[in-house]
């Protein structure tokens, strides 16, 4: 039973405020981060091909999926799977959704600390004279093992997350969308020009765009599957909480599209600025999780007008982890909203709370906690694991299974197709969700333990 009416919980009021709220929950370290060295790590040009695949074949499916779902009950995800199916298991996709939701923003929240103490150091002159990348390596270790410096930033990038959400959809995040979604454009547009003029650059474009087949392999797709999947934010509650502030006139499959493109641009924008860059400056593309915070500031030390494009680098990371922590943080607060009962102000400033104490012991991880190890990983790595390797997969999984067998096609259709919109692809999108999206899916998640 809903505890609210729509227009309380609030609803989008433009459909470009959705699609760019939607894109800023898609867009994040995935993009920016992880994207670059995983491509780096598996082939380059050949991987982003096999990418671009599963993008459409695994990632779109799901993304309308959820859309649907959650503008049909105008619902946070518990509530949307007890209205569609009550009285069930199925509500469990929803509460699978909330919690990695909450888990996720924990270990999140610390890395967007990470992004805004790498600004201020920017700003300073701390990380413009490193001459190689084990200099930037000893300094970045250095800073993630000062306990109160980390503290600090995880508790201001979380502080940016309630200023936000506390003001709703409309007046808190659709407007933040509205400025940093081409803000953080342009950002890379200018990053993208200052790379490809570097002496050498063209070899970080040609290792990035000329796919070389031989490195493909059974384990590369994999990979390209999961990153595919993971850098949607799909199964985490995001999009059916978005989707649930979405009004019956607007086009739910053209969105999903723009939403789907729009993301896949900013990862492959990315990549246009990290290769040519690091192939400049004669560094590895395969450094993997270490290339953002390690390799390039580095190369921004050895770069002409280096402590610039850093602070503009690293301004353009927070501005991605930011989008998407909001869409976090707002996933657990609709939770409260919708089923709970709570005021919108009352469930931003305990769940962030509870979220920013719980994400503590990741903050520490690589400090005072180091030496503390659950299963022989860090508390940041144990909650990254649980999240990554089997909440959102689960969560992407079942909904796909709901979607296409329980809740069923045809009643997907009858929601898209509201107001004479016509979903033209219906057949071919049946067909993923039903069949593809799910083995696939289960394939990758299966795959984690057959390495």
């Amino acid at each position: 039973m809903k505890t609210e009416s729509p227009k309380h919980r609030g609803l989008w009021t433009t459909r470009l405020g959705f699609i760019l709220a939607a894109s800023g929950s898609a867009v994040g370290l995935g993009n920016i981060w992880k994207f670059p060295y995983i491509a780096g790590q598996n082939g380059g040009g050949a991987f982003v091909l096999v990418y671009l695949v599963c993008i459409f074949v695994v990632g779109l499916p799901i993304m309308l999926s959820e859309f649907v779902v959650g503008r049909n009950t105008q619902q946070s995800p518990v509530g949307a799977f007890q209205t569609l199916s009550p009285k069930t298991p199925w509500v469990g996709i929803g509460f699978i959704g909330v919690l990695a939701g909450f888990l996720i923003l924990s270990f999140y929240g610390v890395v967007g600390g990470w992004t805004l103490a790498y600004i201020v150091k920017s700003i300073s002159g701390s990380v413009d004279h490193f001459g190689s990348p084990k200099e930037a390596g000893d300094f970045f270790g250095q800073f993630i093992g000062h306990t109160w410096e980390i503290v600090f930033f995880h508790a201001l990038f979380m502080v940016l997350c309630v200023l936000i959400v506390i003001k709703g959809v409309h007046g808190g995040i659709e407007r933040a969308c509205d400025v940093l979604m081409p803000t953080l454009v342009v950002i890379l547009l200018v990053l993208m020009i200052r790379s490809l003029t570097l002496d050498g650059a063209m070899e970080g474009v040609r290792f990035y765009l000329y796919p070389d087949f031989s490195k493909l392999n059974p384990q590369v797709i994999l990979i390209a599957l999961g990153q595919a999947f993971f850098s949607l934010s799909l199964g985490m509650g995001c999009m059916i909480t978005y989707g649930s502030y979405l009004s019956e006139k607007e086009n739910l499959a053209s969105s999903t599209i723009y939403v789907v493109i729009f993301d896949t641009l900013i990862a492959l924008l990315m990549g246009m600025v990290i290769f040519p860059a690091v192939f400049a400056m004669n560094l590895e593309p395969t450094e993997g999780p270490s290339l953002v915070f390690i390799v390039l500031p580095a190369v921004f030390s050895q770069m002409p007008f280096g402590t610039l494009v850093s602070i503009i680098f690293f301004t353009l990371l927070a501005i991605a982890a930011l989008t998407s922590g909001i869409s976090l943080l707002e996933v657990v607060v609709a939770y409260f909203i919708d089923q709970r009962g709570w005021t919108r102000k009352q469930a931003v400033l305990i769940a962030c709370t509870v979220i920013f104490l719980f994400g503590v012991p990741s903050g520490l991880s690589f400090g005072a906690l180091g030496d503390f190890k659950i299963f022989g990983m860090t508390f940041f790595d144990n909650v990254d694991n649980i999240t990554s390797n089997y909440l959102l997969p689960i969560g992407g999984m079942l909904t796909a299974i709901f979607v296409g067998w329980i809740w069923g096609p045809k009643a997907a259709k009858q929601e898209i197709e509201q107001n004479g919109v016509r979903f033209g692809w219906v057949g071919p999108w049946s067909f993923l969700v039903k069949y593809v999206t799910p083995v696939a899916v289960g394939f990758v998640f299966l795959a984690k333990f057959f390495k």
